[in-house]
Protein backbone atom coordinates (compact mmCIF):
# COMPACT_ATOMS: atom_id res chain seq x y z
CA UNK A 1 0.00 0.00 0.00
CA UNK A 2 2.34 2.72 -1.40
CA UNK A 3 -0.07 5.37 -0.87
CA UNK A 4 -1.45 4.32 2.36
CA UNK A 5 -3.16 7.24 4.69
CA UNK A 6 -2.25 9.69 1.91
CA UNK A 7 -5.34 11.92 0.59
CA UNK A 8 -5.27 13.03 -3.26
CA UNK A 9 -6.81 15.61 -5.55
CA UNK A 10 -6.47 13.82 -9.16
CA UNK A 11 -8.03 16.45 -11.82
CA UNK A 12 -10.10 15.38 -15.05
CA UNK A 13 -10.27 12.21 -13.07
CA UNK A 14 -13.80 10.79 -15.53
CA UNK A 15 -12.11 9.15 -17.67
CA UNK A 16 -8.54 8.39 -19.47
CA UNK A 17 -5.59 8.83 -17.83
CA UNK A 18 -6.80 10.59 -14.82
CA UNK A 19 -9.46 7.76 -14.04
CA UNK A 20 -6.61 5.14 -14.29
CA UNK A 21 -4.36 7.45 -11.88
CA UNK A 22 -7.16 8.13 -9.35
CA UNK A 23 -8.15 3.98 -9.41
CA UNK A 24 -4.27 3.36 -9.27
CA UNK A 25 -3.84 5.30 -6.41
CA UNK A 26 -6.80 3.82 -4.77
CA UNK A 27 -5.67 0.38 -5.25
CA UNK A 28 -2.16 1.74 -3.13
CA UNK A 29 -4.42 3.17 -0.28
CA UNK A 30 -5.06 6.77 -1.00
CA UNK A 31 -8.74 8.38 -0.84
CA UNK A 32 -9.03 9.85 -3.90
CA UNK A 33 -10.91 12.70 -4.72
CA UNK A 34 -11.84 12.32 -8.25
CA UNK A 35 -12.18 15.91 -9.63
CA UNK A 36 -13.94 16.61 -13.09
CA UNK A 37 -16.60 18.54 -15.02
CA UNK A 38 -18.14 15.53 -16.11
CA UNK A 39 -19.33 13.59 -13.43
CA UNK A 40 -22.31 12.45 -15.31
CA UNK A 41 -19.67 9.76 -16.67
CA UNK A 42 -18.59 8.73 -13.24
CA UNK A 43 -17.98 5.13 -13.01
CA UNK A 44 -18.87 3.01 -9.75
CA UNK A 45 -15.80 2.50 -7.27
CA UNK A 46 -14.23 3.49 -4.49
CA UNK A 47 -13.36 7.10 -5.61
CA UNK A 48 -14.93 10.53 -3.72
CA UNK A 49 -16.26 12.55 -7.40
CA UNK A 50 -16.61 15.88 -6.73
CA UNK A 51 -17.91 18.68 -9.52
CA UNK A 52 -15.05 20.83 -10.77
CA UNK A 53 -13.70 23.41 -13.28
CA UNK A 54 -10.26 23.55 -12.86
CA UNK A 55 -10.27 27.45 -14.82
CA UNK A 56 -12.18 28.58 -11.82
CA UNK A 57 -10.23 29.72 -8.41
CA UNK A 58 -13.68 29.50 -6.23
CA UNK A 59 -13.50 25.86 -7.50
CA UNK A 60 -10.39 25.50 -6.56
CA UNK A 61 -11.14 26.75 -2.88
CA UNK A 62 -14.11 24.33 -2.42
CA UNK A 63 -12.34 21.82 -3.31
CA UNK A 64 -9.12 21.78 -1.53
CA UNK A 65 -11.72 22.92 1.73
CA UNK A 66 -13.67 20.07 1.06
CA UNK A 67 -11.01 17.74 0.80
CA UNK A 68 -9.42 18.58 3.97
CA UNK A 69 -12.72 18.74 6.00
CA UNK A 70 -13.73 15.33 4.49
CA UNK A 71 -10.19 13.84 5.27
CA UNK A 72 -8.34 16.08 7.50
CA UNK A 73 -5.26 16.53 5.52
CA UNK A 74 -3.92 16.72 1.67
CA UNK A 75 -1.16 15.11 0.58
CA UNK A 76 -1.18 14.40 -3.40
CA UNK A 77 -2.79 17.11 -6.20
CA UNK A 78 -2.24 15.50 -9.96
CA UNK A 79 -2.84 18.52 -12.28
CA UNK A 80 -4.49 16.28 -14.96
CA UNK A 81 -7.39 17.74 -16.89
CA UNK A 82 -6.28 18.91 -20.19
CA UNK A 83 -7.73 19.58 -23.71
CA UNK A 84 -6.53 19.45 -27.12
CA UNK A 85 -6.70 20.74 -30.47
CA UNK A 86 -4.76 20.31 -34.18
CA UNK A 87 -4.82 23.53 -35.21
CA UNK A 88 -1.77 24.88 -36.81
CA UNK A 89 0.16 28.25 -35.77
CA UNK A 90 -2.17 30.25 -38.68
CA UNK A 91 -5.42 27.86 -38.07
CA UNK A 92 -5.43 28.60 -34.52
CA UNK A 93 -8.21 30.97 -33.04
CA UNK A 94 -7.93 33.65 -30.32
CA UNK A 95 -11.09 31.94 -28.48
CA UNK A 96 -9.40 28.38 -28.78
CA UNK A 97 -5.94 29.15 -27.68
CA UNK A 98 -7.27 30.73 -24.86
CA UNK A 99 -9.54 28.06 -23.86
CA UNK A 100 -6.15 25.56 -24.41
CA UNK A 101 -4.13 27.47 -22.42
CA UNK A 102 -6.65 28.52 -19.33
CA UNK A 103 -6.96 24.30 -18.88
CA UNK A 104 -3.59 23.58 -20.25
CA UNK A 105 -1.42 25.42 -18.20
CA UNK A 106 -3.78 28.61 -16.03
CA UNK A 107 -4.73 25.93 -14.35
CA UNK A 108 -2.04 24.19 -13.06
CA UNK A 109 -0.84 27.37 -11.60
CA UNK A 110 -4.14 27.83 -9.72
CA UNK A 111 -3.99 24.65 -8.74
CA UNK A 112 -0.53 24.47 -6.98
CA UNK A 113 -1.39 27.83 -5.12
CA UNK A 114 -4.43 26.55 -4.25
CA UNK A 115 -2.71 23.26 -2.75
CA UNK A 116 -0.17 24.62 -0.84
CA UNK A 117 -1.38 25.89 2.11
CA UNK A 118 -2.90 22.89 2.92
CA UNK A 119 0.34 20.67 1.86
CA UNK A 120 2.66 23.24 4.93
CA UNK A 121 -0.06 22.37 7.09
CA UNK A 122 0.45 18.89 6.33
CA UNK A 123 4.49 18.94 6.43
CA UNK A 124 4.74 17.81 3.08
CA UNK A 125 3.13 17.14 -0.02
CA UNK A 126 3.77 15.77 -3.66
CA UNK A 127 2.39 17.53 -6.65
CA UNK A 128 2.27 15.78 -9.92
CA UNK A 129 1.89 17.81 -13.44
CA UNK A 130 0.73 16.32 -16.27
CA UNK A 131 2.37 17.63 -19.63
CA UNK A 132 3.27 15.46 -22.81
CA UNK A 133 5.89 14.68 -24.58
CA UNK A 134 4.35 17.53 -27.02
CA UNK A 135 5.52 19.25 -24.41
CA UNK A 136 9.04 18.36 -24.98
CA UNK A 137 8.63 17.94 -28.84
CA UNK A 138 6.15 19.26 -31.61
CA UNK A 139 4.78 18.61 -34.97
CA UNK A 140 3.30 21.27 -37.23
CA UNK A 141 0.08 21.61 -35.26
CA UNK A 142 -1.54 21.60 -32.12
CA UNK A 143 0.33 25.15 -31.18
CA UNK A 144 -2.01 25.90 -28.27
CA UNK A 145 -0.87 22.28 -26.65
CA UNK A 146 2.30 22.81 -27.70
CA UNK A 147 2.70 25.82 -25.63
CA UNK A 148 0.78 24.90 -22.89
CA UNK A 149 2.02 21.46 -22.31
CA UNK A 150 5.93 22.97 -22.62
CA UNK A 151 4.89 25.63 -19.68
CA UNK A 152 3.74 23.02 -17.37
CA UNK A 153 7.38 22.15 -17.03
CA UNK A 154 8.83 25.20 -16.11
CA UNK A 155 6.33 25.61 -14.15
CA UNK A 156 6.76 22.68 -12.36
CA UNK A 157 10.51 23.33 -11.97
CA UNK A 158 9.40 26.32 -10.48
CA UNK A 159 7.26 24.56 -8.17
CA UNK A 160 10.03 22.40 -7.03
CA UNK A 161 12.56 25.32 -5.86
CA UNK A 162 9.78 27.37 -4.78
CA UNK A 163 8.08 24.91 -1.78
CA UNK A 164 11.47 22.46 -1.42
CA UNK A 165 11.36 24.09 2.48
CA UNK A 166 8.14 23.04 2.70
CA UNK A 167 9.21 19.92 1.72
CA UNK A 168 6.63 19.99 -1.03
CA UNK A 169 7.82 18.11 -4.32
CA UNK A 170 6.64 19.44 -7.70
CA UNK A 171 7.51 16.96 -10.90
CA UNK A 172 6.27 16.79 -14.28
CA UNK A 173 4.82 13.57 -15.95
CA UNK A 174 5.02 13.65 -19.93
CA UNK A 175 3.08 10.47 -21.37
CA UNK A 176 2.89 9.99 -25.46
CA UNK A 177 0.24 8.82 -26.99
CA UNK A 178 -2.08 6.92 -24.88
CA UNK A 179 -5.23 5.20 -25.40
CA UNK A 180 -7.89 7.31 -23.95
CA UNK A 181 -10.92 8.52 -25.45
CA UNK A 182 -9.49 11.98 -26.20
CA UNK A 183 -6.56 9.95 -28.68
CA UNK A 184 -9.66 7.98 -30.07
CA UNK A 185 -11.51 10.84 -31.16
CA UNK A 186 -8.36 12.17 -33.05
CA UNK A 187 -7.66 11.49 -36.66
CA UNK A 188 -6.23 7.70 -37.50
CA UNK A 189 -3.97 9.32 -39.63
CA UNK A 190 -2.84 11.49 -36.24
CA UNK A 191 -2.57 8.19 -34.27
CA UNK A 192 -0.84 6.50 -36.62
CA UNK A 193 2.14 8.86 -37.31
CA UNK A 194 2.83 8.62 -33.91
CA UNK A 195 2.42 5.11 -33.38
CA UNK A 196 4.80 4.34 -35.71
CA UNK A 197 7.37 6.84 -34.61
CA UNK A 198 7.32 5.32 -31.51
CA UNK A 199 10.12 2.41 -31.25
CA UNK A 200 8.14 0.02 -28.85
CA UNK A 201 5.25 0.51 -31.63
CA UNK A 202 2.58 0.52 -29.72
CA UNK A 203 0.25 3.20 -27.83
CA UNK A 204 1.00 3.47 -24.33
CA UNK A 205 -2.42 2.17 -21.53
CA UNK A 206 -3.64 4.67 -19.33
CA UNK A 207 -2.32 2.22 -16.49
CA UNK A 208 1.18 2.86 -17.81
CA UNK A 209 0.99 6.30 -17.26
CA UNK A 210 -1.11 5.95 -13.90
CA UNK A 211 2.05 3.64 -12.68
CA UNK A 212 4.30 6.83 -13.41
CA UNK A 213 2.21 9.13 -11.16
CA UNK A 214 2.01 6.77 -9.10
CA UNK A 215 6.11 6.60 -8.21
CA UNK A 216 5.91 10.83 -8.22
CA UNK A 217 3.22 10.45 -5.53
CA UNK A 218 4.87 7.92 -3.81
CA UNK A 219 7.74 7.87 -1.05
CA UNK A 220 9.51 6.16 -3.06
CA UNK A 221 10.01 9.36 -4.75
CA UNK A 222 10.98 11.39 -1.50
CA UNK A 223 13.99 13.02 -3.03
CA UNK A 224 12.61 13.64 -6.36
CA UNK A 225 11.63 17.05 -7.27
CA UNK A 226 11.85 19.28 -10.58
CA UNK A 227 12.36 16.86 -12.92
CA UNK A 228 10.43 15.03 -15.97
CA UNK A 229 9.25 11.49 -16.06
CA UNK A 230 8.40 10.61 -19.88
CA UNK A 231 5.97 7.77 -20.29
CA UNK A 232 5.95 7.53 -24.19
CA UNK A 233 7.49 4.18 -25.44
CA UNK A 234 11.25 5.79 -26.92
CA UNK A 235 9.04 8.59 -29.07
CA UNK A 236 11.52 11.26 -27.77
CA UNK A 237 14.56 9.38 -27.37
CA UNK A 238 14.89 9.98 -31.54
Amino acid sequence: MRLARKVAIVTGAARGIGLAIARRFAEEGACVVAADLHVEDWPAGQLTPFLHDVTDEKSWATLVDETTTLFGRLDILVNNAGIISHNTIEAETMESWQREIDVNQTAVWIGMRAVVPAMRRGGSGSIVNVSSTWGLVAVPSAIAYHASKAAVVNMSRCGAVSFAKDRIRVNALHPGLTLTEMVRAQSEEITGRVVAMTPLGRGCEPREVANGALFLASDEASFVTGTSLIVDGGYTAQ
